[in-house]
């Protein structure tokens, strides 16, 4: 008996012709085309959205590209796929510092451009030179940065742990590189770098800040650091803290007033807790303090200080006792 056959439905494929215009076979051509002189329009008059001069403008793919190889060179073999050999590691690093230098040296040459296209690039040089030259320093910052979390985290078992599973080393390894740059004078790039890392890790620390060295930022999601922030030594932060500005002053225009210390300074030794906020570029937490979870400061504390909020009408009741009580409620 010959098995009749459910007949199938016609496949439509899609074909792409000429640019705005879509063609789909047992359907009438689809032309998007007629949108183009709205959006070239818009080009032409919105400014500050667009680059018509893309040659002079930094790559946000590029720059992360570019922390992403920095990260390399710091610490090697742990951001490879394969095993970095004591044998090779001189010549890898050589061919690895030469590939992000140049690609660096663009990047910075094409942010000093930035609104002037034809302006003379010849501090880019001296700016990469000086990069270079700190990248050991930087490096042994990072140490220290390992051995803070090392020693005031109970979970770290091992520094090769903190390196590949810590947030915050990614955040201030980046950030370290990007004040660097910043310090030089090289535009926009560091803020590039520190917002890649703000992406990654849910910490943002801008490139502006002083950050002394043993820092740790235990767990990190949510923490900001502001520009002009000046952090001590053997700081340690938790998630949910913010260092940020009380206000900003405005001029006659009423246009906010760039620059000026608008960020608190943290002392040495001092440990602020989860969810914390302290403003102002005048406000100074003094040394060897410890900040409670929750606070809110907008002025200084001194030295030795512990700053909590007491608890109040915390009310612990016995459930079982409560539901109990809630059944005889409902006799009738």
């Amino acid at each position: 008996m010959k098995q009749t056959e459910t007949p199938k439905e016609p496949v439509s494929t899609v074909a792409f012709s000429s640019v705005g215009t879509v063609e789909a076979s047992g359907s009438a051509e689809t032309s998007y085309s007629e949108f183009v002189p709205d959006l070239l329009a818009s080009y032409a008059s919105i400014g500050g959205l667009n680059n018509r001069d893309a040659h002079n403008m930094p790559s946000t793919r590029a720059v992360g590209q570019i922390c992403e190889d920095l990260l390399q060179l710091l610490f090697p073999g742990f951001h490879d796929d394969d095993a970095v050999h004591h044998g090779t590691l001189a010549e890898l690093t050589a061919e690895r510092l030469s590939k992000v230098a140049l690609r660096l040296e663009d990047q910075v040459r094409k942010s000093v451009r930035i609104g002037d296209p034809k302006k003379p690039t010849g501090r880019t040089p001296p700016i990469l030179r000086q990069f270079l030259h700190s990248l050991a320093e930087v490096r042994e910052l990072l140490r220290t940065d390992i051995e803070a979390a090392y020693e005031g985290d109970p979970a770290a078992l091992f520094s090769e742990e903190i390196i590949l599973s810590y947030p915050f080393i990614e955040a201030i390894a980046i950030q370290r590189l990007a004040h660097i740059l910043y310090r030089a004078g090289a535009p926009i790039i560091p803020r590039m770098m520190t917002e890649w890392a703000h992406s990654r890790t849910g910490i943002d620390i801008h490139p502006g800040a002083r950050i002394g060295s043993h820092f740790f930022i235990d767990h990190g999601t949510g923490v900001v650091i502001g520009e002009t922030c000046v952090i001590g030594k053997n700081v340690k932060l938790y998630h949910g803290v913010t260092l940020g500005a009380r206000s900003f002053a405005k001029d006659e225009a009423g246009h906010i007033v760039k620059g000026g210390k608008r960020h608190p300074n943290v002392e040495n030794h001092v440990t602020i807790y989860p969810n914390s906020t302290i403003l102002g570029g005048e406000t100074v937490i003094g040394a060897n303090s410890t900040i409670g979870a929750n606070v809110f400061l907008m002025h200084s504390v001194p030295a030795d200080s512990l700053v909590v909020y007491e608890e109040k009408q915390l009310v612990i009741r016995d459930k079982s006792a409560r539901k109990a009580e809630a059944v005889l409620d409902w006799i009738i």
